[in-house]
């Protein structure tokens, strides 16, 4: 296959192809790289393109009649299109009816087939913005979404918090007291043990700091 058919960057059916993007595949490396661009022409159900191409490419790049003018209003100009539609249908019945076998009826038919490109191609003018409006409503849905889950995390937050708040007003006041009183025990402890042992001017007059301190903060 040559580039330009368009279909040459997959070596592989399209599901066989997507069944190498697993995640082991993607995290090992080892998956398919993307193909590459396409930089000249192209087809696409069976019609040629190139990549300069507008996105709607005008009527007349098809060969087609343009029944509107080129500077129209989409709306006016669709609702002439589906007036013409009916009235030619109408004439297609009464040529059916009066003379079924008349060269007029394959002219209405032309005529219709003509009408329905036209509001056709009107209507596939409105695909770009059609695609920017969804991609806007996806976007807006997952700014939604994301807020929802900051809300939802803040509301979280605000309850542990809340919960570690009162599990403070819970402690007992006098603990405070307790470890205090603990502290002191600790040193005449220390204190009697060291009665025991031989005289150390040093470390009697650091005991005697402590004990004093303590007594200061309990006044």
């Amino acid at each position: 296959m040559t580039e330009n058919q368009g279909v040459s960057a997959f070596p592989l059916p399209p599901m066989q192809y997507i069944n190498n993007y697993t995640d082991e595949n993607i995290k090992r490396g080892r998956a398919p790289q993307p193909p590459p661009l396409i930089q000249d022409q192209y087809s696409m159900f069976g019609a040629p393109f190139t990549a300069d191409d507008a996105i709607i490419r005008p009527l007349e790049a098809s060969g087609i009649r343009r029944l509107y003018p080129q500077a129209y209003d989409h709306k006016r100009e669709l609702k002439k299109l589906n007036h013409s539609i009916l009235v030619n249908f109408l004439d297609l019945i009464d040529i059916m009816i009066r003379a079924p076998d008349s060269p007029k009826r394959a002219e209405k038919l032309e005529d219709l087939n003509l009408l329905f490109i036209n509001m056709h191609h009107l209507i596939n003018e409105y695909r770009p913005h059609q695609a920017r409006e969804t991609l806007r409503v996806m976007m807006e849905e997952q700014r939604k979404a994301r807020n929802e889950i900051a809300e939802k995390f803040q509301s979280n937050l605000d309850h542990v918090l809340q919960v570690i708040e009162s599990a403070k007003a819970a402690i007992p006041a006098d603990l405070n007291l307790d470890s205090k009183l603990l502290v002191e025990s600790q040193l005449l402890q220390a204190s009697a043990a060291t009665k025991e042992e031989p005289a150390d001017d040093s470390h009697i007059d650091s005991l005697d700091q402590m004990m004093c301190k303590i007594v200061d903060d309990m006044t």
